[in-house]
């Protein structure tokens, strides 16, 4: 169960990674929602997520203090990147994240309970944090999936694996047009 749960995380991760790549350092940084959700924010996040569940949760603590967690942080701090912070710097810092997590993922059993702090001190188990932290980069590498979409018409899962229909860019069309004129048929019958 351990290793099913931890391939899941690592698909995220390597999803995550992928939408920076052949990208502008404007286009990796760019907020293209009303929430400023960019694609180095991201792996910024998701860092950030891995050294706090796998690191502080489990007394195993990160070697790196980030400055942009913990009281005194600016809010959302760790979701955008400074002109100052390289994309190099958080992909590196992503990395090592990850090997970290790995190596508390390798060492504890599933049933080994650590406490979440900011969950009141809560009481959970690896296996607990494994389902959260695998859910928390999957719905980012969704959200790095659009965004990646919106900069580019980029799409899909991972390399050499979209996860999307064999079709060319007519097809992407004409489906798209497909899709709005049942928006506007069905916004018609509601009025």
């Amino acid at each position: 169960m351990k290793a099913d749960l931890h391939s899941y995380l690592q698909g995220g991760r390597d999803s995550l990674l992928w939408k920076l790549d052949g990208l502008s350092e404007y286009d990796i940084r760019r907020p293209l929602t009303r929430t400023a959700t960019n694609l180095l924010g991201l792996v910024k996040h998701s860092a950030v997520c891995e050294t706090l569940y796998f690191g502080v949760v489990f007394g195993r603590p990160f070697e790196q203090e980030l400055p942009y967690v913990g009281d005194g942080a600016e809010t959302n701090a760790d979701m955008w990147a400074t002109a100052d912070e390289t994309r190099e710097e958080i992909v590196a810092l992503y990395r090592r994240a990850i090997a970290h997590a790995d190596t508390t993922i390798e060492a504890l059993a599933l049933d080994e309970v650590g406490r979440v702090p900011w969950w009141g001190d809560a009481a959970v188990t690896l296996h607990h944090v494994l389902v959260h932290v695998t859910a928390e980069t999957q719905r980012h590498a969704g959200h790095a999936d659009i965004v990646r979409e919106l900069i580019d018409g980029a799409a899909g899962l991972l390399p050499g694996h979209d996860n999307l229909p064999p079709a060319d860019e007519s097809w992407w069309l004409d489906y798209r047009q497909r899709v709005e004129q049942a928006a506007l048929d069905a916004s018609k019958r509601s009025t």
